[in-house]
């Protein structure tokens, strides 16, 4: 009986796990210092004191949509990309006190991915994106 319990317990705490982790295509990885982040289907948005590393927002899109995406940095650089279903393609690289202003038009519709990597450590930066139709 005990085995039996034992065995059902183990089972149902790998299924718990496994839902608590995910099936993402991406995911985040960083260290941040006054790191303030907002995701909601249509926008996405960013700010940080300090930031390095890889952050990844999930967006959905109709056909036609295009891809926003505006941005500064103080000091460090930053590259945007996205997936929208054809696998990682870039959209934007910007730099030290460089102001960063781009749209990009959306292969199809459904999820898009759009991940932030900085080449090291960055410091007082805003990025933000949105899907316009």
């Amino acid at each position: 009986m005990k085995k039996g319990t034992s065995v059902f317990v183990a089972v149902l705490l790998l299924l718990v796990c496994a839902g608590l982790t995910g099936c993402r295509k991406y995911t985040s990885h960083y260290s941040a210092v006054g790191f303030v982040h907002s995701n909601v289907s249509d926008a996405a948005d960013m700010s940080f004191f300090q930031f390095e590393g890889t952050m990844v927002f999930r967006l959905k899109c109709g056909t036609g949509d295009r891809l926003h995406c505006s941005g500064t940095v103080e000091t460090g650089s930053v590259a945007v990309k996205y997936d929208c279903g054809n696998g990682e393609q870039p959209l934007a690289a910007f730099a030290s006190g460089e102001q960063l202003e781009h749209s990009q038009p959306l292969a199809s519709a459904g999820t898009v991915w759009v991940i932030v990597e900085t080449d090291g450590k960055c410091k007082n930066g805003s990025l933000a994106f949105s899907i316009e139709t």
